[in-house]
């Protein structure tokens, strides 16, 4: 039935098969495929890494780094060590992206290295928590700052937050699925508006220094914390604010030349952000010392007030720009994760189907935006991610287990990137440490009921798609082709 349903729609939009060639060669126009197109080049590539990666973060908390490292000078090394971690991280991603070309990031790799299982555990956790609750979270650090100004002097009410928060979901959800293109550009534009703040920060920090400013960077080593623990929590902290380099390899598929584009984007993109991320902390401390740095509230809009007074409300409003970039880029990938797993039958099959007219995943796009708003509805998420955060560590281990894994079991497979394996191995040891830090830290029973969540995946996972039972088949059909009327989507082409 999905197939006649093409082939009727196609023949609507083109008339009947002999005109349409007809049509074809009067007009040059070749008829797509009703697949995602390959629309995102290297500059898109590139906006699209940067732009999830810098969120809110170092604009309104870089303290947790200070904390933990106790000195200036440790600090530093720490923001850019954990840059050359991220790097390294995302190289072997490189080599996966290229030797396996397929969207969905690290759930194609686990497929491809340990089996349907695992990956399916992935695709459970980070469709059905990790990637609506993050961009929950993102979107209402954007409602904060952009309702502050309303509320001079005190918190905006949580209703109002919560609502804004919902209105900019609608609002990026109906972006991604009306074009690619168009989510691309809102992404360039918001990536492009946070690298110039990062400029006006950096670069009054650089004049500031020229000027003599150095009090708070001379004896940057006096008070380093001795304890590995504490150290430890400063790369926990610092690794996190990094989260995001893998986001390209959710969009494969759609990258304009993978083999080139993938890698270069990532080593154009994160050494970027690394600069950017070390710039602004040492601008911080030019005019703060650490102690006014830990008790700020909102560190950035501090070093505006002092800096660029009277210009200083320009600080608040990039870093709305700066939020809203990051919730778009999240929603993006986010949508193409759903979609593989759909595509693949570990998700139900209408999250697979892509738009007609449009070629975006739309249903997969607002499968996560509806889960999102969910998510937004209870008091508070921030435990509930940082619960869940552990788990993203383990699947970040497991994927750079499965470039180790591969190198043995799949030797046949083209590599066009391929780097050490001792960076493989380095970077299975790191999310060990990443994983067990926090639970040995302060371990707490949310940790449990975090990995019970992710293991219930398997009572969905034996009677639906191991055994595949037909009472579930039977009821789901009617449902998907009354969504697919609905949102007039199809099944995608299959083309070698």
């Amino acid at each position: 039935m999905d197939e006649n349903s093409i082939r009727k729609r196609k023949e609507s939009q083109n008339g009947p098969t002999g005109h349409s060639v007809d049509c074809q060669t009067e007009d040059k126009q070749p008829v797509k495929a009703t697949v995602l197109q390959k629309d995102v080049g290297l500059f898109s590539g590139v906006c699209l890494i940067v732009g999830t990666m810098i969120g809110s973060g170092i604009f309104i908390s870089p303290k947790a780094v200070l904390l933990y490292s106790g000195a200036v000078g440790p600090c530093l090394l720490i923001w850019a060590a954990c840059g050359v971690l991220s790097t390294m991280g995302a190289l072997c991603y490189a080599e996966l992206g290229t030797m396996i070309t397929k969207s969905g990031g690290e759930y194609s790799y686990l497929m491809e290295a340990f089996g349907s299982l695992v990956a399916y555990l992935y695709s459970w956790t980070t469709v059905m928590v990790l990637k609506p609750s993050s961009f929950a979270i993102i979107t209402l650090s954007f409602a904060e700052y952009a309702s502050a100004p309303f509320y001079p002097g005190c918190t905006p009410p949580l209703v109002v937050t919560k609502c804004l928060s919902a209105a900019a979901m609608l609002l990026i959800v109906t972006v991604n699925c009306l074009s690619v293109k168009l989510a691309s550009y809102v992404q360039n534009f918001f990536t492009g508006a946070k690298l110039l703040i990062i400029l006006v920060i950096g670069g009054a920090g650089i004049v500031l220094l020229a000027q003599g400013k150095t009090e708070n960077l001379s004896n940057a080593f006096d008070g380093t914390s001795s304890s590995v623990g504490a150290i430890g929590l400063a790369f926990y902290n610092g690794l996190w604010a990094y989260d995001g380099w893998n986001q390209l390899n959710f969009i494969t598929e759609e990258l304009k030349d993978p083999y080139r584009n993938l890698p270069l984007a990532i080593l154009i993109g994160i050494p970027l952000v690394s600069v950017c991320y070390v710039l602004v902390n040492i601008a911080y401390f030019t005019v703060m010392t650490t102690t006014e740095l830990l008790l700020s509230p909102a560190v950035a809009v501090t070093f505006g007030d002092r800096v660029l007074y009277p210009v200083s409300w320009i600080i608040p409003l990039f870093v709305v720009f700066s939020t809203f970039g990051s919730a778009n880029g999240s929603c993006f990938t986010a949508g193409r994760l759903a979609y593989v797993a759909g595509r693949e039958g570990h998700m139900v099959k209408i999250l697979s189907y892509i738009s007609l007219k449009r070629y975006t995943p739309s249903p997969a796009v607002i499968f996560n935006g509806v889960l999102s708003i969910l998510y937004i509805i209870p008091a508070d998420i921030n435990t509930l991610i940082n619960y869940f955060s552990f788990a993203q560590w383990v699947f970040y281990g497991l994927t750079a287990l499965a470039l180790i894994v591969m190198r043995f079991t799949r030797k046949e497979l083209h590599r066009p990137v391929k780097v050490p394996i001792l960076i493989a191995v380095l970077m299975v040891l790191v999310s060990c440490y990443l994983v067990l830090a926090p639970i040995i830290d302060k371990p707490d029973l949310e940790y449990l009921y975090c990995t019970v969540f992710i293991f219930s995946g398997l009572l969905f996972y034996y009677p639906f798609i191991y055994r595949r039972v037909n009472w579930a088949r039977k009821l789901m059909r009617p449902i998907t082709m009354h969504l697919q009327l609905l949102m007039e989507v199809v099944p995608p082409e299959k083309i070698e």
